[in-house]
């Protein structure tokens, strides 16, 4: 079974941009949903991190990370 990561994040943020690169370089599949552009995706992101509006946010197995410093 592929591994299936979502990103939530913004174009114009590097972490954002860095993870979404090094997970599909370790062969995840990456479902990114940019936040500033989706206010269903920025909701759901709000829900997972308590109200914290930082990115990245990784979710991966049913856990939210929140922020990145690369692999």
């Amino acid at each position: 079974m592929p591994r299936v990561v979502t990103i939530f994040g913004i174009d114009s943020c590097p972490y954002t941009t860095n993870a979404r690169r090094d997970y599909e370089k370790a062969g995840a599949t990456v479902e990114y949903r940019n936040v500033e552009r989706d206010p269903a995706s920025m909701k759901e992101m709000l829900a997972l991190t308590g109200g914290r509006r930082e990115v990245p946010v990784v979710m991966e197995g049913g856990k939210a990370t929140v922020g990145y410093g690369g692999s």
